[in-house]
């Protein structure tokens, strides 16, 4: 085993700051009560998982789904409207009945009805599902499963200034669910100043261990096993069985003192 020789300290996150977009303490229970009162938006499944992912900065350095000069730089150059690199535009497709004026606030809520998030609605415009189809996916082919998804969508995207009340609620691997923020934390507690990412949606094989391994070894780095554990898509093992094989891994094949599991919950 290499010595570590690193000061532990961390490149700054994407973008130049960690976005944290959870609002807590007293502030947190007055919009509680504010959020009952408003008009409701109930989000897909998705929906749900962009905007954990941009409450917890995953995103980062987005803070909001995107409004239109984002949305339309990010189709056409991926980038965001200040210049930085984002290949996917993370937008909020809703129908327009189901939304106030401009300049007015809407709670989100799940398929359950559970209150997440408030926003103030700053941005509503029209979308082109075929033309973000082609330049995102490089298909227009219904039998894309993105493609023929889209097609249900909301006709509007909505946009506006976020205030996280609750992320989704989770009964499986919560000690495996990390933010960035608790990973950023936990990888400097290991002292390493470069860190081997390896995001996957499959069960790892001998290669990807060996890979992953030799990568954390040659850089004298840490290794983040970054699984995505949100939306899965046809054919795709369930992320039950492959937390599992990753967790049994960590566990008994790499390196504990210098390998972080963490899921993420991305669509």
């Amino acid at each position: 085993m290499s010595k570590n020789t690193a000061n532990g300290k961390l490149i700054s996150p994407y973008g130049g700051v960690l976005v944290n977009l959870l609002v807590t303490g007293d502030e947190r229970e007055e919009l509680i009560e504010h959020a009952n009162k408003l008009p409701p938006v109930q989000i897909s499944a998705r929906s749900l998982c962009d905007l954990e992912m941009l409450a917890t900065g995953a995103f980062s350095p987005l803070d909001r789904f995107m409004g239109k000069a984002d949305y339309e730089r990010v189709l056409t150059e991926m980038r965001l409207k200040n210049g930085v690199l984002f290949p996917i535009p993370i937008t909020l497709p809703v129908d327009e009945g189901a939304l106030p004026s401009w300049g007015e606030q809407i709670t989100l809520r799940d398929a359950r009805n559970n209150t997440l998030a408030i926003m103030q609605i700053e941005e509503i415009y029209p979308y082109d599902p075929q033309r973000e189809a082609r330049l995102v996916l490089g298909t227009t082919d219904p039998k894309h499963p993105l493609v023929s998804e889209m097609v249900r969508w909301g006709k509007v995207y909505v946009s506006g200034k976020l205030q996280v009340i609750n992320l989704p609620i989770y009964h499986d691997f919560v000690d495996l669910r990390l933010t960035p923020a608790q990973v950023r934390e936990r990888l400097e507690h290991m002292g390493y100043d470069k860190v081997v990412a390896f995001q996957t949606r499959n069960p790892l094989h001998r290669i990807h261990e060996e890979l992953t391994k030799r990568a954390a070894e040659e850089v004298n780095g840490a290794l983040l096993v970054h699984p995505v554990v949100g939306m899965t898509r046809p054919g795709d093992v369930d992320h039950y069985t492959r937390v599992r094989t990753y967790r049994a891994l960590v566990e008994n094949y790499y390196d504990q003192s210098r390998t972080l599991l963490s899921l993420l919950p991305l669509a």
